[in-house]
């Protein structure tokens, strides 16, 4: 067995990042910005343009309007003030297994915090135990393979036996997930969340792993303070979403590992990476679009073999699935079904189409809209001339757009994307590094701010 070390391959050593292009850098966080504000005005001026006709619901953000502090407000001040002064500092200095320990306990405590923000039951616990919820079907769930026979018989609405609504819009691996955590003694609102959050988390350890190994250590630095302070912790510590994006990101990071070593190490990576995604399409339909960032992973190492490895482990748990009785093109088909038998009738297409990306901007947070320009920026100049930035940086949040941008067309993701984008959101900070340097403290700062707004101006539902 043997490692490869060094520069990924094909990979070119950053640029030194100057100010050039600030002013286009601002223009792109105020056009995000007044995405926002049309969104919201349009839903103000005419809440039935929303399909939720009243003006208490925020839109376009599932949640409603409720200025409030709670216990967690002290602790994200402090958080904020911290990692936004200290934070790029300690990125750029720190040993890099200190720095993704560093990074991987602020990031709890940043999510726990935010979610404290509503207090105990209403911000943390309480969240997954609504009548909507999982947690609400889990002790029903006596036979696992007979739940799953009968999983997708019960997807449409208007029946006795009918599954909850998230339920109902995922793929039986979300529910299992909370049904394991019940037998082992998990159960109840409290464990569940305590899981989505330290799952969570990882995101900010499996990103800057990727990055590190497909372009450079100085790339995955840039991205830790970003991803601590990412915006979108408001709904990952409340919702399975973030729990999504943890073992999503982990299954990237595993077929990253794979594409930097050889022999058996190599494969039982990329079998381990196929494990990881492929279940993790059976915890949400819409991570199918995974697939770009899998292949960009591919693309940016100039490696073809890890795929055949994790293609086949993605196939072990698609046979699994299907000979416990749950076929997955089946559930997808009766699920849109039921999409359209409630919410996504009532909600229109040609406000969500870019009022989802307005929820994006809160998300992901406004910085992210001068690092996408970037990106673009530098995926232009490579077709143009040699490459000033590793694939990697580029070839990486530019597969998240695209999968955003997939499923923005899709229809099947008409509000609510502030949580239900969270896997792809997550690896917009892969290209922080192209921020200036004596920027990024300013951009961290209006991360932290739109994180702490969007918590304490409004009670959001997830």
């Amino acid at each position: 067995m043997t490692a490869r070390t060094g520069a990924a391959p094909g990979s070119t050593t950053a640029a030194p990042v100057r100010n050039a292009g600030a002013r286009a850098d601002v223009a792109a966080a105020g056009l995000a910005g007044l995405l926002v504000v049309a969104a919201v005005a349009a839903a103000l001026a005419d809440p039935a343009v929303t399909g939720v006709p009243s003006t208490r619901v925020a839109a376009p953000l599932f949640a409603r309007w409720l200025p409030h502090v709670g216990p967690g407000t002290p602790a994200v001040l402090l958080l904020a003030a911290g990692v936004v002064w200290h934070g790029p500092a300690l990125a750029r200095t720190l040993p890099w297994r200190w720095l993704l320990g560093a990074g991987y306990a602020a990031t709890v405590a940043w999510t726990t915090a935010l979610a404290m923000v509503d207090g105990w039951h209403r911000g943390l616990a309480g969240r997954l135990s609504t009548p909507h919820e999982y947690l609400a079907e889990v002790p029903g769930v006596t036979d696992v393979p007979a739940t799953l026979r009968g999983f997708t018989d019960r997807i449409l609405d208007f029946q006795p036996d009918s599954w909850t609504t998230h339920v109902a819009g995922h793929p039986p691996g979300a529910l299992l997930v909370f049904v394991g955590l019940d037998r082992v003694g998990l159960g109840g609102g409290g464990w569940a969340a305590l899981a989505c959050v330290l799952v969570a988390a990882t995101v900010a350890v499996s990103v800057p792993v990727t990055v590190r190994l497909l372009a450079s250590e100085e790339a995955a630095r840039a991205a830790v303070p970003f991803l601590v302070l990412f915006p979108g912790a408001v709904w990952m510590g409340v919702s399975a979403d973030g729990l999504f994006a943890g073992v999503t990101a982990c299954g990237i990071a595993l077929l990253a590992a794979s594409t930097s070593r050889s022999g058996t190490s190599g494969r039982a990576l990329a079998v381990a990476a196929g494990l990881v995604l492929g279940f993790g399409c059976y915890l949400s339909y819409g991570l199918v679009l995974m697939a770009p960032l899998a292949v960009a992973v591919l693309a940016a190492a100039r490696r073809i073999a890890p795929l055949i490895w994790a293609a086949a482990a993605a196939a072990a748990v698609v046979t699994v699935f299907t000979l416990a009785g749950f076929w997955w093109p089946d559930g997808y088909h009766t699920l849109v079904e039921r999409y359209y038998q409630g919410i996504a009738a009532d909600r229109p297409y040609r406000y969500w189409i870019w009022a989802n990306l307005a929820c994006l901007t809160l998300s992901a947070g406004p910085a992210m809209a001068p690092v996408v320009r970037r990106v673009t920026v530098a995926a232009s100049s490579s077709v143009r001339g040699p490459r000033q930035w590793p694939a990697a940086t580029v070839l990486l949040p530019f597969a998240a757009a695209a999968a955003i941008v997939a499923a923005d067309a899709s229809g099947m993701s008409k509000a609510e994307v502030e949580r239900i984008w969270l896997p792809f959101a997550v690896w917009l900070p892969a290209a922080a590094a192209l921020l200036p340097t004596r920027g990024r403290r300013r951009w961290l700062a209006l991360q932290a701010f739109t994180a702490i707004a969007v918590n304490h101006l409004l009670l959001t539902t997830w």
